[in-house]
């Protein structure tokens, strides 16, 4: 699929929401909208309503590593941009209300912390990104292209930065950044108007450098409400200085079993100070730290250890919390415009948000007997998923819901095969299901007679594994070397299955491994003639396999104990290193990266699997590429001028001649055909007796149609696709034609789409989406709405961006439909009953 496509994701999530381990959060600065980044390189988008209601709504893929740190990215209201950081040094720039990457970039070092800084020359406003991590300088970057435009340098004791703040001066021009090093160093610079003209690398040396003696610093705040207060807190102890000279004002330290990871001031005289385990407490500072008090610097210097201050509130300070993967993140803010809030927020392992409203006033008791603050708010993605009413399908739950079982089998792995239009899925119970691709997912989106038959669509169910499928692989789609016969799978019971894709037998079982099987790779081209009919097996007990589908036998079996190089071959010497990649490309398998999505030429649909962490079941996300569903139609109307179904039986055996007359399309794809049929016949004819191939002929001839049915694949993609952008509900005479007349199908709910956007960077709407837009709709028309209400109002109600796409696809296919005279909606193929 080119890039510059128009390519439309429909995904089904499934029941099991993904996996979302919190690394960093952000609120907006208008409380509607949180956003989660979390330790697998996802981003999360949840609506927050003014009575502090959250529901998730999108997710943002494409970075590869853990999120480090979010920021926003803009001042105004209108136009609401954040900017993601990664370990890996990628940065991203995402619009929060379509979720649209609007900038990428990639550099050598990784952020730990970015601050936005918007500046006035004249009447021009322009935006910084202040960055600090793991580099010995500030990184000032341009917030709309991302581009480094100078630093800020230390002249002594140049380290990295552990955290830092900025210092806005309303008396002058001057704004200062105030920073703390992993040495406990304060460094401070001056921002001048001069200094934010600057576009060239030229570094900024700071204007002070102090010791302070905070090793370990997590985090620096500037008091707001006073203009005149630093607190920087490290993992044993909390401190308060002086902004002016940076004198010590207070000093407290932690218990013996705590570790503060931050803190922030929430009025002139309280502060709020979190821990690594995820309890908070809310300090009344001394009189020494208010300037507005009279014994305001009256213990300078002196740190006074001990003297704790009362403590007003304790917050989820209980005995009895979740076991987490990873410490909790926890952040305060408070609104600078309606609605004002004062919230501190928590994400955890477990994908769960928290909210703490914070009072104005507060009791001024003894530490003994410190109110608890109950929570505001709390969800975890998995709690909004069991919510939903239909819950959210999966793309083969009407053939994995067993009797008595409430969940249907988990799929865990999976591979879609465009030139059959089939869809292979191995599951979590050992089974194989193969099954056509767009019956199976009009089943899941849309209504219809469909519904009420057990087993449809028809399928085939492979049975060979004891246990989960790890992974599934069907060689010849990535090389036509290959007999496009062979199936491969792999699972937990450590075995490798190879499988006649056409009659569902059992050929061969390699077991050879340790462990699980966690990856089926394909050699490279340049390798032997005899590796290049092998595919590669990569264990966890860390062996690499390579296996011979030809001779159907174990070449090779390699471990990380290589003490005896001499004793490999030459041929197998030459795969090492290859090996070792194939090794070290476990943790991102499976993942959504930047430009992964298969690049199947010229076909109209692509399924591709996906998961967030390794351990998730498979999700399932519907590419429609809208230029080749016209061009397929196109082709077929030009080449049949007489309607006939055809299955991907049908289509392997028909005929590889093409109309000189046809389009460059046709002819190239008739070619490539024809090449692997002359390639496939040689192989055969290198490789088995006569006997062995008449066989097998004789055997497949026997052998009932995989499809158990004939379909026309672009027709019902088409189908689907025109099902699903329809906007149902909004006229119900033209609603009327389409089901009747046009033989399209309304959706069960509200459909969750996506955007891809620049660089492969892709938003998919989550399906609890269709709850704050029900929310949404409800408040704006004034009466209670319900979710078939919104059906197809709701495909016109995510953002302008997913809006424009989908005119347009509906628009170009309609005309295209309208100017065939064959074409059709209404199959007969789906009103009969699947043969038996």
């Amino acid at each position: 699929m080119s890039g510059n496509n128009l390519v439309l994701p429909i995904v089904l999530w499934g029941r099991t929401a993904p996996t979302h381990c919190i690394s960093s959060l952000l609120v907006m600065d208008d409380f509607s909208t949180i956003i989660t980044g979390c330790h697998d390189g996802q981003i999360c988008l949840w609506d927050m309503t003014p009575e502090l209601g959250i529901c998730p709504r999108a997710m943002l893929f494409g970075h590869t590593a853990s999120i480090t740190c979010l920021s926003k990215a803009s001042a105004c209201s209108d136009k609401q941009y954040i900017v993601s950081a990664s370990e890996s040094g990628e940065m991203c720039l995402w619009d929060v209300n379509d979720g649209r990457c609007i900038e990428f970039t990639k550099l050598a070092c990784a952020h730990t912390g970015i601050q936005f800084y918007q500046f006035t020359i004249g009447t021009q406003r322009e935006g910084r990104l202040l960055c600090n991590g793991h580099y010995p300088e500030i990184l000032v970057v341009d917030a709309t292209s991302l581009e480094v435009l100078y630093s800020l340098v230390s002249k002594i004791s140049p380290d990295w930065i552990s955290s830092m703040s900025i210092i806005r001066s309303h008396r002058t021009q001057e704004d200062t950044v105030v920073a703390v090093s992993v040495t406990g160093i304060l460094k401070v610079w001056i921002i001048t108007a001069e200094v934010s003209r600057m576009q060239d690398l030229d570094p900024v040396f700071e204007e002070e450098s102090k010791p302070i003696y905070c090793q370990g610093c997590q985090s620096i705040s500037f008091c707001t409400f006073t203009q005149s207060s630093l607190l920087v807190v490290c993992s044993k102890y909390w401190r308060v200085f002086d902004a002016g000279d940076y004198s010590l004002l207070c000093s407290v330290p932690s218990d013996n079993d705590q570790a503060w990871t931050g803190g922030e001031f929430i009025a002139a005289d309280k502060v709020i100070i979190w821990t690594e385990d995820g309890c908070s407490y809310i300090y009344k500072l001394p009189a020494s730290c208010l300037p507005a008090s009279e014994h305001f610097r009256s213990d300078v210097g002196k740190t006074k250890e001990g003297s704790i201050p009362p403590l007003v509130y304790s917050i989820a300070n209980r005995s009895d919390k979740q076991l987490l993967i990873c410490p909790p993140v926890t952040r305060f803010f408070f609104g600078r415009r309606e609605p004002f809030h004062k919230l501190l927020i928590q994400g955890d392992s477990a994908g769960r948000l928290s909210l703490w409203s914070i009072p104005d006033t507060s009791p001024l008791q003894p530490l003994s007997t410190a109110t608890e603050l109950q929570v505001s708010s709390t969800i975890s993605l998995q709690e909004a998923f069991d919510k939903l009413t239909p819950v959210s399908a999966g793309i083969i739950d009407q053939l994995s819901v067993l009797p008595g079982k409430d969940e249907p089998i988990k799929v865990t792995a999976s591979v879609y095969i465009p030139s059959q239009g089939r869809l292979v899925c191995g599951r979590e119970d050992g089974s194989i299901i193969l099954v056509p691709a767009t019956q199976t997912a009009i089943v899941q989106l849309l209504q219809g007679e469909h519904m009420l038959r057990r087993g449809w669509p028809p399928h085939r169910t492979l049975r060979g594994h004891r246990n989960k499928v790890t992974c599934v692989l069907y060689p010849y789609q990535i090389s036509p070397r290959y007999d496009q016969r062979s199936l491969v799978s792999g699972g937990v019971d450590f075995s490798v299955i190879v499988w006649d894709i056409f009659t569902g037998e059992m050929k061969h079982i390699f077991c050879v491994h340790g462990g699980e099987i966690t990856q089926l790779i394909i050699p490279p081209e340049n390798c032997s003639t005899r590796m290049q009919h092998c595919v590669c097996s990569v264990a966890s007990d860390h062996s690499v396999g390579l296996l011979s589908l030809r001779e159907r036998k174990c070449i090779m079996l390699a471990s990380l104990d290589t003490s005896s190089p001499s004793r490999l071959s030459s041929g197998v010497r030459q795969m090492t290193t290859w090996w070792w990649d194939a090794l070290t490309a476990l943790s991102t398998s499976g993942r959504w990266t930047q430009g992964n999505l298969p690049k199947y030429s010229h076909n109209a649909l692509v399924v591709q699997s996906m998961k967030t962490n390794l351990t998730d079941p498979d999700m399932h996300v519907l590419f429609f590429d809208v230029e080749a569903v016209i061009i397929q139609l196109l082709t077929e109307e030009a080449q049949r001028p007489n309607p006939t179904l055809v299955s991907p039986e049908t289509l392997q055996k028909s005929q590889a001649g093409a109309d000189k007359g046809g389009s460059f399309l046709a002819n190239k794809i008739f070619k490539q055909v024809k090449e692997t049929m002359k390639e496939t016949i040689k192989e055969h004819l290198l490789d088995e007796d006569e006997e062995e191939e008449e066989e097998m002929r004789r055997r497949e001839e026997k052998s009932k149609s995989l499809s158990l049915l004939e379909y026309n694949l672009t027709m019902d993609t088409a189908k689907l696709f025109m099902s699903c952008l329809h906007a149902w509900g909004l006229n119900e005479q033209l609603d009327g034609i389409c089901l009747e007349r046009l033989g399209m199908l309304r959706p069960h709910c509200p459909i969750s789409f996506g955007l891809i956007s620049r660089g492969g960077h892709m938003s998919l709407m989550l399906p609890t989406f269709k709850e704050s837009l029900l929310s949404k709709l409800s408040l704006a028309t004034g009466r209670k709405l319900t979710l078939s209400d919104i059906v197809g109002k709701g495909t016109y109600g995510v953002s302008r961006a997913v809006t424009t796409q989908h005119l347009l696809s509906v628009i170009s296919l309609a005309n295209t439909l309208m100017g065939m005279t064959n074409a059709t909606f209404v199959g007969e193929h789906m009103k009969k009953a699947p043969a038996r």
